[in-house]
């Protein structure tokens, strides 16, 4: 039980839970404040918010304190350490290089006191073993994703392009003229490299490629199902050539490294169409690029695949059937905003409905819809696009995102003028977007006349159909579940890993939604610029069915899990 937990040094404990990744930084500052505040003890706030598992507490309690341990699925491993272990021999000795910090190789073992497989390391890396043990985890499971395919692009794009030590003739110069490296870069086997990516990044479902130079390394990483994966860990000798085969393929000034810049480009990979949109900075150790991958041969979304439960769906469809007003949908970068924005706009009626979106960037391209690109150059914002749009007589209008009051201003001003506006506005939940717009400088009374309704949303990550299966809950999971839904229940879905998701446990994501009908009551709350809390309160009490508690019903169907849940939709209240 965990009353019957008795913790002698909470730094020590609060450090060794941060160091094996049981918890990130920003969880234990969250449980900092909490346990502040209510005058309880650390671990307790920790386990109470499903940030660490009860039995996993119990273990690194009963661990003596000589030995780290880590967490199999949250640790980061470093393929500088991978390097110097082949997959054979980790699985011969069942061991996992994890990272390498100067002449010392931290690796995970399921025998940390076994010195003749130390010794047998130390000989073949020459490094100094420090070893650790795993508590959440499996060993084998890890080995065998850790030395998957990212290792296997590692070596191709090392073979594939020789470092600088190997063969000069195919590095770039990124201090030579831009035409001078226009032709090297072309005749380089450079070309094939990034192809070979390209075609990777697309083949794992990534949203976006990070090309990141670090101070010993060349790091790729892939952002899959909203979490950050290292796909490569590459000689610093290759990065100006990989980076300026980026900037010629977008069209980018490839002289100029001090600035930002912005490019765009399309590839066929795989057997399919895809777009990219590319970002480049000057970072400490060199120029990065973050490349926004668009796959255009993916079915736009229908409302029906977001997520959205049936009741919740059914009202969201009767504030798309509104003849005017303003519908809102709110929730941080990443959340899925656009997605929800165009499968709302993807399900009106086109053929008898002139509808218009303006949009930075367009995403996709919908059939008889009429989009329009923000471009500041020609004076077209979202406020000047949305006033033009006005007099296109259109019957709906979706605007990508309100960022200032100028474009608050006409996007309400448009919802009362007899037209539907959809549009996406950053706020933590539903009522968050109304007292937002109060911010912005609308007046309370414009706002109670022109929104219908807002959507606040998350999004967690789906579990694998193939492998997953009902096991018991950890008791941190289950207390937060029966926290929200007010019944007990100890079992539910998870998957354990296999090819179909890359031994992750999780493929594909799914929409958490809290959906807000504007009615009278909360409008005369509004109108009196009530708290928040008041006009949630009241929202809740009218039938809202909170974030929380959606997470928390898909986890029940088995959709996600609890932790996912708590991970995206963590408050404090």
């Amino acid at each position: 039980m965990l009353e019957q937990i008795v913790i002698k040094d909470t730094k020590q404990l609060a450090k060794t839970l941060v160091d094996g990744a049981f918890v990130t930084a920003e969880q234990l500052d969250a449980a900092l404040v909490i346990s502040r505040r209510e005058e309880s003890q650390l671990h307790e706030v920790l386990v109470k918010q499903g940030f660490v598992q009860l039995e996993t507490l119990e273990a690194i309690v009963r661990m003596p304190r000589n030995i780290p341990v880590v967490d199999l699925y949250r640790s980061e491993v470093q393929y500088s350490a991978m390097r110097l272990v082949p997959q054979e021999i980790a699985e011969e000795l069942g061991v996992m290089p994890l990272r390498l910090e100067g002449e010392v190789l931290t690796i995970v073992m399921q025998e940390p006191s076994n010195n003749q497989t130390i010794r047998r390391l130390a000989s073949l890396t020459r490094k100094r073993i420090k070893p650790v043990v795993f508590i959440e985890g499996d060993l084998c499971d890890a080995i065998k994703a850790s030395y998957g395919r990212s290792v296997q692009i590692e070596e191709q794009l090392s073979v594939v392009v020789p470092t600088k030590e190997a063969d000069s003739s195919v590095q770039v110069d990124v201090n030579a003229g831009a035409s001078s490296i226009e032709k090297d870069v072309a005749q380089a086997p450079i070309v094939r490299a990034v192809d070979m990516l390209l075609t990777d990044a697309v083949v794992r479902r990534a949203s976006d490629i990070h090309l990141e130079p670090q101070q010993d390394r060349f790091r790729v990483r892939y952002r899959i199902d909203g979490v950050m994966q290292e796909a490569a860990s590459l000689p610093l000798s290759l990065h100006g050539a990989i980076m300026t085969r980026i900037k010629v393929i977008a069209e980018l000034n490839i002289a100029e490294r001090r600035r930002p810049q912005d490019g765009e480009f399309s590839a066929y990979l795989n057997g399919k169409e895809v777009d990219f949109r590319v970002a480049t900075i000057e970072a400490d150790y060199g120029e990065m690029a973050t490349l926004r991958v668009l796959d255009k041969s993916l079915p736009l979304i229908q409302l029906a695949e977001l997520g959205i439960l049936a009741g919740m769906e059914e009202r969201y469809r009767q504030l798309l059937a509104a003849p005017f007003g303003m519908i809102l949908i709110s929730g941080p970068t990443g959340s899925g905003k656009t997605t929800t924005l165009y499968g709302s706009v993807n399900q009106l009626d086109s053929t008898h409905k002139n509808i218009m979106t303006i949009e930075d960037p367009i995403e996709y391209h919908f059939k008889n819809i009429n989009q329009v690109q923000v471009n500041r150059q020609a004076g077209i914002t979202f406020a000047a696009g949305l006033r033009s749009a006005m007099r296109q007589d259109p019957d709906v209008i979706l605007v990508g995102e309100i960022r200032d009051q100028e474009t608050a201003q006409a996007a309400v001003q448009a919802a009362l003028t007899g037209h539907l506006v959809l549009t996406s506005i950053h706020a933590n939940d539903s009522v968050g977007a109304l007292v937002r717009l109060i911010d912005m400088g609308i007046a309370p009374f414009l706002i109670t006349s022109g929104v219908i309704g807002c959507v606040s949303q998350r999004l967690a990550r789906r579990l694998c159909p193939v492998c997953q299966s009902v096991k018991k809950a950890p008791v941190g999971e289950q207390e937060a579940y029966k926290r929200e839904m007010g019944e007990v229940k100890s079992k539910f879905a998870y998957s354990s890993g296999c090819d179909n998701c890359s031994n992750t446990g999780f493929r594909g994501r799914v929409g958490i939604y809290e959906l807000l009908v504007v009615t009278e009551q909360v409008r005369t709350l509004v109108a009196k610029e009530s708290s928040a809390s008041e006009i949630k309160a009241q929202a809740v009490q009218e039938g809202l069915i909170t974030m929380q508690h959606d997470g928390m019903m898909k986890a029940k169907a088995h959709i996600t899990t609890p932790a996912e849940v708590m991970r995206h939709v963590f408050t404090i209240n």
